[in-house]
């Protein structure tokens, strides 16, 4: 009896296996698109001299503490520094924070994702870019910071928190501050780290010192105060970039 042949595609449909070409043309045309996200991204946040980018989980609603903290945050950058607030523009703690700031009156800005079905935008954005590609909007959410505020959240915070807390180990981009706010949340990870990554020797102690974990609203606003303007200038986010996109002869930060 012969076996029964599986994952085979129905025979009416149209079978045009893309040609060399085809696939040549293709990555023409995603490199062109990378190349004007981080051309774009670049040239939009040259606007923004003094900047503090938020990370956050999307699904926390307006009554959880970690939104509230991050609205109050916020909004107390905008007022006490004059900073401008930068999130991923989304629903969560990123409506949060940019929530705080637009109330308050200063700058809040949001790098917004274009999903497969819809686009998530919150209400309280002052300027928005839209960005097709994750990691070409992260590298923007990442550029040109004074501080990072990581608040908690799921696997895309972990994906942006683990990222940077590299590229500042490895002196990719320059040290500054990375504060994780939601102790409940955190202490474990940072348990993990300690035990798991720098008890097998993955990590050393300075590593652990990269970042600082504190819910004091006080001690993050002081941090930073106190923390360089960087203005893009010092960054190297060439070393960001995917293999062969080079935008340094269209953008005056790089």
């Amino acid at each position: 009896m012969e076996k029964q042949k599986v994952n085979l595609p129905l025979k009416q449909l149209p079978l045009n296996p893309t040609t060399k070409a085809e696939m040549r043309e293709d990555a023409r045309e995603r490199l062109h698109l990378i190349s004007k996200e981080f051309t774009d991204g670049f040239n939009f946040l040259e606007n923004f001299l003094k900047s503090v980018t938020f990370f956050g989980g999307g699904h926390f609603k307006e009554t959880n503490e970690y939104y509230i903290k991050a609205r109050s945050i916020a909004s107390r950058i905008v007022t006490e520094l004059q900073y401008s607030v930068l999130t991923g523009g989304g629903p969560g703690i990123m409506e949060a924070a940019n929530r705080g700031a637009f109330e308050a009156g200063g700058e809040s800005i949001g790098l917004t994702i274009e999903l497969p079905n819809h686009q998530v935008q919150n209400p309280f954005l002052t300027k928005n870019l839209d960005f097709h590609y994750f990691f070409s909007r992260k590298v923007c959410l990442s550029f040109s910071a004074e501080a990072y505020l990581f608040f908690p959240g799921g696997y895309g915070t972990m994906d942006e928190f683990f990222e940077i807390i590299t590229l500042v180990q490895t002196g990719k981009i320059v040290k500054i501050p990375i504060i994780l706010v939601g102790h409940d949340f955190w202490k474990p990870i940072d348990e993990l780290i300690k035990k798991e990554m720098l008890g097998r020797g993955a990590v050393d102690e300075e590593d652990i010192a990269l970042y600082i974990m504190t819910d004091n609203e006080d001690q993050i606003i002081e941090i930073i105060r106190n923390a360089p303007v960087h203005q893009g200038i010092k960054f190297t986010h060439k070393d960001l970039l995917p293999s062969g996109i080079d935008v340094s002869k269209q953008d005056s930060l790089l």
